[in-house]
Parts: C-alpha cells; sequence; structure tokens
C-alpha cells in the first residue's frame, strides 16, 4: 500500500541552564494545533525489533503537583480505553477501569 499523505507532531521544549524544561510547544497542523503550551507530555514508542517500549516524560518545573495527578489519571483512564479497542479484551479492559477508579479516589480526585 503506497502512502498518500505524512503527517508530523512537532514539540518545542524550552530548557533552562540545568536542562530541565521550562517551556513545551507542540504543534500538530493536521489536528488543527499550532505551537499550543503545554505543561506535559508522555510519548511511548514501540520498538517492533527489539519488543520494548521507548519512553519520553516530560513536565515544566511549575506543573502543579495537582495537575500531574490529574494528568496522570486521565492518562490512565485513556489507556485503559485504548486496550480495550486494540485489544477487543474487554474483561482486562474493566479491570484497568477499576483501577483508574481506584486511583482517583486514592488522590481524591472525583468529588
Amino acid at each position: 500500500m503506497a502512502i498518500k499523505h505524512t503527517s508530523e507532531i512537532n514539540f518545542k521544549v524550552g530548557l533552562d541552564e540545568n536542562k530541565v524544561p521550562e517551556t513545551i510547544f507542540w504543534t500538530a497542523e493536521d489536528g488543527g494545533i499550532d505551537d499550543s503550551e503545554s505543561k506535559a507530555i508522555m510519548i511511548s514508542v514501540w520498538d517492533h525489533l527489539q519488543k520494548d517500549t521507548l519512553r519520553m516524560d516530560l513536565w515544566t518545573k511549575d506543573m502543579p503537583v495537582d495537575e500531574m495527578k490529574q494528568f496522570f489519571h486521565q492518562t490512565l483512564v485513556s489507556m485503559a480505553n485504548t486496550f480495550e479497542r486494540a485489544t477487543d479484551d474487554q474483561k482486562m479492559g474493566a479491570t484497568m477501569k477499576d483501577f483508574c477508579d481506584y486511583f482517583a479516589e486514592k488522590l481524591e480526585l472525583k468529588k
């Protein structure tokens, strides 16, 4: 199958003198995002040759801890939904969602 279109997602990370992120901006033209500011990113890439996940987790030094907790919770929920869609394993998807509820409860994220 021939590639019909390519798409790019770009991140610009502003670092301090110790190479700690101070700013994160990202662009995804196909998604309508142009130089949008963010406080944190998590990227996972599957290396099919090594059968291993490569990760990049960055957050700015002014990312509030309460927002980081919410970011993690929402990421876990998204991963549970994606897992269920990708594998059609509804039982494990439900188990993962139960953990997400537990996580939110313990962090007092749900009011």
